[in-house]
């Protein structure tokens, strides 16, 4: 009897040939025997949970009373909304559990709870998601944590990778030349390793099995551009909408963009928000500008595209990747040249911030002002209140000193007749006045001063402030100059990094 390729090496479905038990597959049986409790399973896309909480249910035979159901069709979620009605109904599955309303989440973690208090023999609640999807549904309900099995898949190891292929090789009698990369490719997804095992039978021809065996050789370079060039077509438009977030900014910190980037490097394809301002305090100020104020959600619930790829959970801050094709397709991007194309002027950032504002209280006005401007525009600022639960309990002077000396690669001072009567204004320009030869200082100078006022300041360039004339008007002005400047900054940066590259 003949088989046939799209049968053994499927892209999507449930596979027949190529089953391969995961490490987690024990924990499954016995988490679907135990009456009542509920299961949340999580883990990457592309793993095998859906595949094998279907096969476990197969093996217990418990699978002529199961109701499949999918967060993704509106008439699935009618069902969903009704279940606490229900008695005796068996067992459900909810695929993508963790992209319903939070509402919804909260009324299935009240349910599972009732089921496991009651220990039902015929009601079962199966939830399946990304990683750490279950994070958020026990946010909800703490006390839900004891009452369900949680089972984390993760990343499949590589021989698990290879006994899938063998698998089909051996259904098709046909032999693979590059085993050991489609194993290296796929980095633990069987989605991506069935994908690319089709991908090689359909280009050397061969579409069923052989009654003598066959060999698919292919150059490992040549297929994975192939597919990479499929998933460009695909993915390209998304990885860019997401990378640019609500508008392109060419010169500020490209807080979307790093976020993807850091996806990309993630094992388990989520990130969590707290976690990465901790790992990089240098993008603090541009992530939380998007995250704080909402952005982040907006952009990807106004965008179908993006969702079909990208989840963020409000709850526990966590961002994940819903699809491995997509993953493998941003895995693979070349980061420097996909920055370019969008229009990114740089992408690697060594400062901790790009301006630093210096002022007295007197001129809170326009500082805060310069600071809105800035941080719309996703240019990291120095401003205190921006820094306020960062500087608790902290050592003022030690906390400030090293901002203002280096860790800014511009210092703004605001020098107006009340900035040399501050304690603080003082203490930060003993900080930063060795860099005015280091063309870091941009000074803006209150046009009331006496002539002669700050004269060492204005050998070098910098801004009048009109104390007379519209503030609003003058804000735009001075912030359009300093976005220039740090426009030069960027283009500076791009070139030194791609002249290191070539050498």
């Amino acid at each position: 009897m003949k088989v046939y390729l799209e049968d053994v090496f499927k892209k999507s479905g449930i596979p027949t040939y190529t089953f391969v038990k995961p490490i987690e597959y024990n924990n499954i049986i016995v988490a679907l025997r135990t009456k009542g409790r509920g299961l949340v399973i999580e883990g990457p896309s592309g793993i095998g949970k859906t595949t094998s909480i279907q096969k476990a249910i197969e093996e217990l035979g418990l699978n002529k009373n199961v109701f499949k159901l999918s967060a993704r069709k509106s008439e699935d979620k009618e069902f969903i909304k009704m279940l606490p009605e229900f008695k005796g109904i068996g067992t459900v599955i909810i695929d993508d559990f963790h992209i319903l309303a939070d509402d919804l989440k909260s009324a299935i973690a009240d349910y599972m709870k009732v089921l496991a208090d009651e220990e039902r023999e015929n009601d079962k609640i199966i939830l399946i998601g990304i990683n750490k999807a279950g994070d958020s549904l026990v946010k909800m309900a703490a006390d839900l944590n004891n009452r369900i099995d949680t089972i984390g898949f993760e990343r499949n190891p590589d021989e698990k990778i290879e006994h899938l292929i063998s698998q089909g090789e051996e259904a098709l009698n046909i032999s693979f030349n590059i085993k050991t990369e489609i194993v290296e490719l796929a980095k633990g997804s069987f989605h991506i390793a069935q994908y690319f095992c089709s991908e090689i039978c359909t280009l050397g021809g061969i579409l069923e099995s052989s009654d003598v065996i066959k060999s698919a050789e292919i150059s490992v370079e040549v297929i994975k551009q192939k597919v990479l060039d499929e998933f460009g077509r695909i993915f390209y438009n998304k990885a860019k909408s997401f990378a640019t977030g609500t508008r392109l900014r060419r010169e500020g910190r490209a807080p979307y963009l790093h976020l993807l980037y850091w996806l990309s490097q993630s094992d388990d394809w989520t990130i969590q928000m707290d976690d990465i301002v901790r790992a990089y305090p240098e993008h603090k100020i541009s992530i939380s500008q998007i995250v704080d104020k909402g952005h982040l959600e907006t952009v990807i619930r106004e965008d179908k595209s993006i969702q079909d790829v990208i989840h963020y959970d409000t709850n526990s801050r966590i961002l994940s990747v819903e699809d491995p094709k997509f993953m493998f397709y941003i895995r693979n991007l070349l980061w420097s040249k996909f920055s370019k194309q969008i229009g990114y002027l740089g992408f690697q950032f060594t400062s901790k911030y790009d301006f630093a504002l210096s002022f007295a209280g007197e001129n809170r006005d326009l500082a805060e002002r310069i600071n809105k401007v800035l941080l719309d525009n996703h240019i990291a600022v120095f401003y205190d209140k921006n820094e306020q639960s960062r500087i608790l309990a902290e050592n003022v002077e030690d906390y400030l000193a090293p901002i203002y000396s280096t860790e800014a690669k511009f210092v703004v001072p605001l020098l107006s007749l009340n900035f040399p009567k501050k304690i603080w204004t003082k203490f930060e320009s003993d900080n930063f006045k060795q860099r005015f030869g280091e063309n870091s200082i941009i000074s803006i100078w209150y046009s009331d001063c006496p002539v002669g006022m700050f004269d060492e300041s204005k050998k070098y360039g910098g801004i009048t402030f009109e104390t007379e004339d519209d503030i609003d008007n003058q804000v735009e002005m001075i912030c359009k100059e300093l976005i220039d400047r740090i426009s030069q900054e960027r283009i500076i940066e791009a070139e030194s990094t791609k002249q290191i590259s070539d050498v």
